[in-house]
């Protein structure tokens, strides 16, 4: 007798089997959302992700100008990065996005036109910094050798020590002897590039927590990696290709408006009728709220935070980006970063964006609170000069096209207090829970913060569901 099935009965048969397992609905298609659906995938659940833009990636991503393909900012991230490096693995695009072999940044002094360069060796920590330093040409003698003490001071602390997250940065390194000119450039070179403020206005836990884990803990732990391909590549058409080979079923343009329990301990999850969706109720047994804070707090049902008002006291900081293409090469390595002027960190994107004659370079903004609001002319006439002083093969270039991308709520800000405001990944209410860079991840608001936040929501949903697992990355150190 055959055993084989018919059609309609696997149909049948699979439909059931889908039906026994539990249900989950993310809500937000950023790294966060994305991370967490693979996951909760991989866990065994039946996972359905909903985003209310046209695409996935959330803010980091790309779109097309012309023949270009631009992303809205420049996003780079270290080897102790482990949690992006896994989702990167988990998305097949390791490749794509590769790491320096050892941490090398051309830092250039606009002012007194000299060049230098921070450079780890293979040495032990903190010894594969200690040539770089001592060679540094942008501090005196004397700043180098009070570098050295604030770094080892800074290695005793632990960046989960409340008290660290009261208290600025800024005030920390003066008090361990360090100088305006150290700070600008050193210290605040790395901190407004990963914590999206300067030192006077970030907690001294989150500096922390950056500085020992990136430069403090393995020689290779700040080796910086970048995509050399758009973004959306990565985080929109890899890790959609990624969500639906583990079965997760993606509906975007669909803007969540209601979440509630119900009676039978499932919940609603309601999605309005509009022009791109026809209206629909899930009731999955497990939600991820993977959105911003100020979203969060208007889906949270009531009491599942005891003080969900505290989201909305987490700031928010922008990034402003400025896109220029020159008619020709102007820029021979692949990056720098700049002191003695108003830009921050130059990268070269000609073959990223698809660009085959000239060179288009993206020169990123953090803690851009007070230009984030100028017209593209004023931002022009301000930048197009600095480059041409930092870069004097610009000076004679034609410039084919200038343009600005904004993201006015780019990162939370990391401000002193700002850890108490972050909530962990569980709620008050059974079978919900939160992720994004936002949350109690312990590190600043980064593509790492984004992928931890959806793993920890995915522990914790599967956990609660009997179904544990083991550690997806290694922990840096």
């Amino acid at each position: 007798m055959s055993t084989a099935r018919t059609a309609p009965e696997a149909a049948d048969e699979d439909a059931a089997a889908s039906r026994e397992r539990p249900a989950a609905v993310v809500v937000g298609g950023g790294l966060a959302g994305i991370t967490a659906a693979l996951a909760l995938a991989d866990g065994g659940m039946d996972v359905t992700l909903l985003e209310g833009r046209p695409r996935l990636g959330g803010l980091a991503f790309s779109f097309k100008r012309g023949d270009l393909t631009v992303d809205n900012g420049q996003h780079v991230y270290l080897r102790c990065c482990t949690a992006y490096r896994w989702f990167l693995d988990r998305i097949d695009a390791t490749s794509l996005a590769p790491l320096q072999e050892r941490l090398d940044v051309p830092v250039l002094d606009a002012d007194r036109n000299r060049l230098g360069r921070l450079r780890r060796t293979a040495l032990p920590v903190p010894l594969h910094l200690a040539k770089s330093l001592a060679t540094y040409p942008h501090l005196s003698l004397a700043e180098r050798a009070n570098v050295g003490r604030a770094a080892l001071a800074l290695k005793g602390l632990d960046p989960a020590d409340p008290a660290l997250d009261a208290r600025d940065f800024g005030s920390w390194l003066a008090e361990h002897g360090q100088s305006q000119r150290a700070i600008e450039a050193l210290w605040d070179l790395v901190g407004v590039a990963t914590l999206n403020a300067v030192a006077g206005e970030s907690s001294l836990g989150l500096a922390a927590m950056v500085f020992k884990t990136g430069l403090l803990s393995e020689p290779g732990a700040a080796d910086i990696g970048w995509a050399h391909v758009p973004l959306g590549e990565l985080h929109d058409t890899l890790a959609r290709k990624a969500l639906d080979s583990a079965g997760v079923r993606i509906e975007l343009r669909t803007r969540v408006t209601s979440i509630s329990r119900m009676e039978n301990g499932r919940w609603r999850v309601e999605v309005p009728e509009g022009p791109d969706t026809s209206g629909q109720v899930l009731t999955p047994d497990t939600v991820v709220l993977a959105v911003p804070q100020r979203e969060t707090h208007d889906l949270l049902p009531e009491g599942a935070l005891d003080d969900a008002g505290r989201l909305l006291d987490i700031g928010t900081a922008p990034i402003l980006n400025l896109h220029v293409v020159y008619d020709r090469k102007v820029l021979k390595q692949p990056f720098f970063t700049a002191l003695g002027s108003p830009v921050q960190w130059v990268f070269d994107r000609t073959d990223a964006s698809g660009l085959t004659e000239g060179q288009y370079l993206a020169v990123s903004q953090s803690a851009a609170q007070d230009e984030i609001d100028e017209p593209v002319a004023a931002l022009r006439a301000r930048y197009l000069p600095e480059l041409e002083r930092l870069l004097p093969a610009a000076r004679g270039a034609k410039v084919h096209d200038f343009f600005v991308t904004r993201e006015r709520t780019a990162t939370f800000a990391p401000t002193p207090g700002v850890g108490a405001l972050r909530p962990t990944a569980r709620t008050n209410a059974p079978g919900l829970y939160l992720a994004g860079a936002w949350t109690a991840t312990g590190w600043p608001a980064t593509m790492e913060s984004a992928v931890r936040s959806g793993t920890s929501a995915a522990d914790a949903a599967l956990a609660a569901l009997g179904r544990p697992r083991g550690h997806l990355f290694r922990e840096a150190a």
